[in-house]
């Protein structure tokens, strides 16, 4: 009997597990849904089987398992036991349907055969006589002919037990289990196998406890314990769950199950059952406390005090419902205060109701409550503040933050050190440094974390020396931290300390390469398994589980991925041969047909573009489809050293980069070939759009280098694609796209393409002149995308920048990190020292002259916005740059003439006078130059229009008039508008005869 149960344990496929389940493994991912739920809610199976019925299901497949493994000496088992499994399980679940109470009943007796009742007496009188080898021989011939007579496993259990064979007796013993539905003899049989040592066993046989009998509390809480500490959370959660079930809001069960779920970060469901904890104690015990009648004691909440509400805060900030954390805080203490009836500080929506005092608060609303200066412990204030800073809300976090900060560090250390990374987390950098700064400090709170936050908080401040100062101390403490070192370098980099930083960088790819050389191989020893104890009927240690999980996919070689991307690159070839030859047809005349085909061959090849990862990752240059792969667990890292390297000694000219990039994608070339291919696609796209022709059915989920939300069309520009990334590939692409968007009438996105391109080419006008055209012909939609508030700070940053250069240059310095020149503060140059100047990069040429161009823009902004008296200081700027700019006279005039009709015009004479004579000059270098004679009497009567002169302004506007009777060209001329403005001035004075023969003779189509 020893050799057969030892083979039942040598194969765990076909045996249950702690579980009482088959045919899966308890670690594996695949674990069924309905485990846990049957765990926990126990008496609310009613889907599928009774716990009796599955008890002896698991019964049924440890005898078919004997049976299976019958050979040999064994071969005897087999004889008489051929029933079929399947049609006794129906008629058991036939009977089961019929009886009263399905799911509670407990399973009748199997009826047994007189010859098997006439052995069972001869087996009992063998053991009564003393002669337990012929009992258990009997008892055995009675398991080979009817397996499920519970009588021959006791007794033989009892025989191996006289024969001082206690694991064998334990084994036969839950044989027997499985069929006498015994709560109380599962959990005896699972305290025995946990003092044998066969945890897994005693796991096994708890969960059919719990099962029989879920309101066993002792055996659940065992189980629980026994799964936690042998690291078998689900099943401690399934445990603890169900003892919930039966013993809700248990405040100790709760705690203990708090532990497991945030181990297990099934945050969602602990939060749930204290949600649920609070609401129950909350309407139990409104007071706040009650009575422990055996100590005769108050007990703060009930049991559900203080410390659970912080916990539950805790749970609500940690899942993003900081509203929710708040309103419990307040809540909360309020009830435990015995405050709960003073519901009136629920309508605040700050936290006046735990002002410390002294603290004096802005109140906007006299009818509104006044603070409480209600006791607040500093551990709640830490919740309150966390959940302010996430929500946004700075000035109140910052009430709580000063109180928790002005306790003792070594007292609230935690406190602190949470406090400031939440301010780190929402990018408060200043607010988070000071904390940083208080725990590095101190020897007992100071570590790499806080050094390296610290670090990271002068980076973002901009004070470069004191982040490299931090990151050199972490070094020095961790001198194998390649992340710090890393950030090191870069610093030092932004610092224009080239030499440092690749001194730094060669640093880390030497220790990269040494710890690549030391790390050491597999311990051959480690996948021993352990042999499983006598008294178990299961592998007490599992082997580690390295089976690949049914829901990953599976690799691909490598050569199939090869042949694949070449079917792809036919494919794109004799696309592209295709587009190629339509492409004349489409130019020459409009043929719908070859038009449709190529848009579809097209979209063919900008769908396979657009899905090759390999052209959208990190990396700085594109090496092709399948390049040469170093190491899984430290390529991208690796790779930025070694580009950062390279960079480095480039730019102190000690070596050349070696890195080779290739142009060729798919057969075809990214600029000559792609790019074209690209830009025709949207041109025809933007094209059927603006005519109406449904375009937008082409284009289902492109990459687009712009936000979809911000334009009509989701265009498949490249602009992140590794070859495309570099500055002299952007401007065109950004080019491209604004042609689109003002074809599309969709100016926003002109401005922001034409915004990231003045950026990129700082000190150049060429893109604000392309920007002023393309604009031009905008009308009111361009004028209000013109005129937006982003993009005015963005010419009055970059004019700010520009004049500088000209006026002080040495207050303008190279930033690394933006790529730009950005100014320097006179701390800064008085650190910096003489060879760092000699290395700092010059500011180019073309910075230092002076420019009208932006300084006009900006003015016209101005202009537009009616903020004439600064359009007039920067007009004159311009015009000390350029006084021979007609356009910029005019500009003058008007912003004096639009000043001095405003009521808050301090000098509207001399305002009217210097807009005159501005004009009066207008008007004689627009003669010189192009002699048009027309525009000049339009605008000086416009200009009488809007002073009320009407006389001199119908005076030039009949020259207007005149003028245009006498040229054969109507588009240049300006007859129309002074026709307009001429018949307003005819009706207001009463001449409507006159007026009328003007829309007759101008205005009439």
């Amino acid at each position: 009997m020893s050799f057969e149960l030892h083979a039942l344990a040598s194969d765990p496929s076909g045996f249950p597990d702690i579980n009482g389940n088959y045919g899966w493994n308890s670690d594996s991912e695949e674990e069924p849904d309905d485990y846990t739920q049957a765990e926990a809610n126990p008496d609310d199976d009613r889907d599928s089987k009774t716990a009796e019925t599955r008890i002896e299901d698991d019964f049924q497949r440890l005898v078919t398992h004997i049976r299976s493994d019958d050979k040999g000496s064994t071969a005897f088992l087999t004889r008489d036991w051929d029933f079929n499994p399947i049609e006794e399980a129906e008629q058991l679940k036939d009977e089961l349907r019929r009886a009263t109470g399905v799911g509670k009943a407990r399973a009748s007796d199997i009826p047994l055969s007189r010859e098997v009742k006439s052995l069972i007496g001869l087996g009992n009188q063998a053991y009564v006589d003393g002669d337990p080898a012929e009992a258990t021989r009997i008892m055995l011939d009675i398991i080979r002919i009817e397996p499920r007579a519970a009588a021959a496993w006791v007794v033989l259990a009892q025989c191996y037990e006289d024969m001082k064979q206690r694991p064998e007796a334990l084994k036969l013993r839950i044989m027997a289990a499985h069929l006498a539905h015994d709560a109380e003899e599962w959990d005896r049989l699972a305290r025995q196998s946990r003092e044998l040592g066969c945890n897994q066993q005693a796991l096994y046989c708890w969960s059919k406890a719990a099962r029989l009998d879920p309101a066993n509390g002792h055996a659940q809480w065992d189980r629980a314990s026994l799964a936690r500490q042998l690291g078998d959370l689900k099943t401690a959660r399934a445990a603890l769950l169900g003892i919930l079930k039966n013993y809700p809001q248990d405040i100790l069960v709760l705690s203990e199950l708090r532990g497991i779920l945030v181990e297990l970060d099934d945050l969602p469901t602990c939060t749930a059952l204290y949600e649920g904890a609070f609401a129950h104690y909350l309407a139990t015990y409104p007071t706040g406390s009650a009575l422990d009648p055996a100590t005769d004691r108050e007990v703060p909440g009930g049991g559900f005090g203080f410390l659970e509400i912080l916990v539950l805060a805790d749970l609500y900030n940690t899942t993003g419902k900081h509203r929710h954390a708040i309103e419990v805080i307040s809540q909360g203490v309020r009830w435990l205060q015995g405050r709960a009836a003073q519901r009136i500080w629920d309508a605040c929506e700050d936290d006046r109701e735990y002002d410390p005092a002294g603290f004096e608060r802005d109140l906007e609303d006299e009818v509104a409550p006044r603070p409480g200066m209600f006791p607040l412990d500093v551990n709640a204030r830490h919740r309150l503040a966390i959940a302010r800073i996430k929500l946004g809300d700075v000035e109140e976090a910052k009430v709580h933050g000063s109180i928790i900060l002005s306790e003792d560090i070594l007292d609230y250390a935690p406190l602190f050190l949470e406090l400031a990374d939440t301010y780190f987390e929402e990018e408060m950098y200043a607010e988070a440094q000071p904390i940083y700064e208080v725990l590095g400090a101190e020897a007992s709170t100071n570590n790499l974390h806080v050094l390296l936050r610290l670090a990271a908080c002068f980076r973002m401040l901009d004070e470069l020396p004191e982040a490299a100062d931090m990151y050199e101390q972490v070094c020095l403490l961790e001198p194998s931290h390649r992340e710090a070192k890393m950030q090191l370098a870069e610093i030092y980099e932004m610092l224009n300390e080239p030499r440092r930083a690749l001194e730094v960088v060669r640093q880390v790819i030497i220790s990269r390469d040494l710890d690549t050389f030391r790390r050491p191989g597999p311990d051959p020893g480690q996948n021993l398994i352990s042999q499983p104890s006598a008294a178990s009927l299961f592998i007490e240690t599992k082997e580690p589980n390295n089976t690949t999980s049914r829901n990953r996919r599976p690799q691909i070689s490598l050569a199939t991925l090869k042949e694949v991307e070449a079917k792809m690159e036919n494919k794109t070839l004799m696309d592209y041969k295709r587009v190629t030859e339509l492409w004349p047809k489409i130019s020459i005349a409009e043929i719908d047909a070859s038009e449709s085909e190529w848009l579809l061959c097209a979209r063919r090849m900008i769908e396979g573009f657009c899905e090759a990862k390999q052209l959208f990752t990190s990396a700085d240059y594109y090496r092709g489809m399948f390049p040469a792969r170093k190491r899984a667990h430290s390529e991208y890292r690796e790779a930025d050293e070694d580009r950062m390297a390279a960079r480095l000694e480039l730019e102190i000219g000690c070596s050349t980069n070696d890195t080779t990039s290739t142009e060729i994608f798919r057969g075809l070339n990214f600029f000559s070939e792609w790019l074209r291919i690209f830009f025709q696609f949207s041109f025809i796209i933007t094209k059927r759009s603006s005519e109406g022709r449904e375009g937008k059915k082409f284009l289902p989920g492109y990459v687009s280098c712009v936000p979809s939300s911000s334009e009509p069309l989701t265009l498949p520009f490249p602009a992140r694609a590794i070859p495309y990334r570099p500055s002299q590939w952007q401007a065109p692409i950004r080019i491209a796209i604004a042609t689109c968007a003002v074809a599309s009438q969709r100016f926003p996105l002109v401005v922001e393409q034409f915004r990231k391109m003045i950026m990129a080419h700082q000190f150049n006008t060429e893109p604000l002149r392309i920007f002023l055209a393309t604009m031009a012909a905008g009308g009111s939609n361009a004028m209000r995308a013109l005129l937006s508030v982003p993009f005015m700070k963005v010419v009055k940053r970059e004019l700010t920048r520009s004049c500088t250069a000209v006026e002080a240059p040495g207050m303008m310095r190279y930033s690394e990190m933006s790529k730009r020149f950005t100014f320097s503060n006179s701390e800064e140059n008085q650190r910096e020292s003489i060879d760092d100047r000699e290395r700092s990069r010059p500011i180019p040429e073309a910075a230092r002259k002076s420019k009208p161009v932006l300084t006009m823009l900006y003015a016209e902004m101005c202009n537009f916005t009616k903020n004439y008296t600064s359009a007039i200081y920067y007009y004159l700027q311009a015009y000390e740059l350029n006084p021979k700019d007609p356009l910029l006279c005019l500009s003058i005039a008007i912003a004096s003439i639009g000043r001095a009709m405003q009521r808050n015009s301090d000098n509207r004479p001399h305002l009217i006078a210097q807009g005159m004579g501005f004009l009066a000059q207008y008007g004689q270098l627009r003669h010189e130059q192009s002699g048009d004679t027309g525009e000049v009497e339009f605008n000086f009567g416009r200009t009488f229009q809007q002073l009320g002169l009407y006389s001199h302004a119908v005076t030039h506007y009949e020259k207007v008039l005149q003028v245009a009777e006498g040229t054969s060209s109507k588009s240049m001329s300006m007859a129309p508008e002074a026709a307009y403005n001429l018949s307003l001035i005819y009706a207001m004075t009463g001449a409507i005869p006159l007026a009328k023969s003007l829309y007759r003779r101008w205005l009439s189509f």
